[in-house]
């Protein structure tokens, strides 16, 4: 099959389930590419056949690798064992990435929604969604803020995803915010090491539609690595994922901050 026949292929499967109607599917390359993310991103979790899987696979590893997979292993160090780069998760090569995700652990339902949740779940595959399912029906109850989850990565670059979810902040950030964000960086490297991850890329947990400050929680994520790395004398590589200019700014004069602190130790041996 060519990427072009999985594509239609697998809008058809998935606008026929459960008896629906099939589209009229757009000619147009880029419309049939939208209108198969919105039919992954709408579906609710259930069985699917190995063919549509197979055939799934296959389309969403070309299509990762059309858009350019980046190697943990060719980045630049902005510190030690540490990295800032900006670009698409869903295309970097490392052990772990984590997804911000939602209590409810399934992705985002919302049709073509730019949330690194949605653009996680669509480029896995909808197994995660089905697995996500199934660990949180067994768990009997929504996921609470500042833990992890693994799970395989399916069709990433990376081995594994570790879900966690941010705090939410409405109004004033509080004390109970910074601290269940500091939790979640930790459970994720705990989670990581745990697994036998050797690198991990964090994204901007909580600073998108969950409203942390961008600044804040920034300083709290470089912080508590940090403290994390030395105080387990971990040697895990971190890499910190940004997608918008605003935040590489930030972390940028963030690591200049670190830089120049450390320098100013060495000298002085404070």
């Amino acid at each position: 099959m060519t990427q072009d026949q999985r594509r239609i292929y697998l809008i058809k499967e998935l606008s026929s389930e459960g008896g629906k109607k099939v589209l009229r599917i757009p000619t147009e390359i880029t419309q049939q590419k939208n209108l198969l993310r919105a039919l992954m991103n709408e579906r609710y979790p259930a069985p699917i056949s190995e063919e549509f899987l197979k055939i799934q696979d296959e389309y969403l590893k070309e299509a990762i690798a059309e858009k350019g997979i980046t190697d943990i292993n060719d980045l630049t160090e902005s510190a030690k064992e540490m990295y800032l780069w900006q670009g698409d998760i869903t295309t970097l090569r490392c052990d772990a990435v984590v997804n911000a995700a939602n209590s409810e652990m399934l992705g985002c339902f919302r049709a073509l929604h730019n949330c690194i949740d949605n653009c996680i779940h669509t480029y896995a595959g909808v197994q995660l969604r089905n697995l996500c399912y199934d660990i949180m029906k067994e768990q009997g109850h929504e996921e609470p803020s500042g833990k992890a989850k693994v799970t395989p990565a399916f069709n990433l670059p990376s081995r594994y995803i570790i879900h966690t979810v941010g705090p939410i902040v409405n109004g004033f950030l509080r004390e109970k915010h910074r601290k269940t964000l500091e939790s979640c960086y930790i459970s994720c490297l705990e989670a990581a090491e745990k697994t036998g991850c050797k690198s991990i890329a964090f994204c901007c947990i909580s600073t998108g539609v969950f409203g942390f400050p961008q600044y804040d929680a920034a300083k709290i994520a470089l912080k508590t690595v940090s403290q994390y790395k030395k105080k387990h004398r971990s040697d895990i590589k971190v890499v910190f994922n940004v997608f918008k200019y605003e935040d590489l700014m930030i972390y940028e004069e963030l690591f200049e901050e670190k830089k120049l602190f450390e320098h100013i130790v060495d000298i002085t041996g404070a």
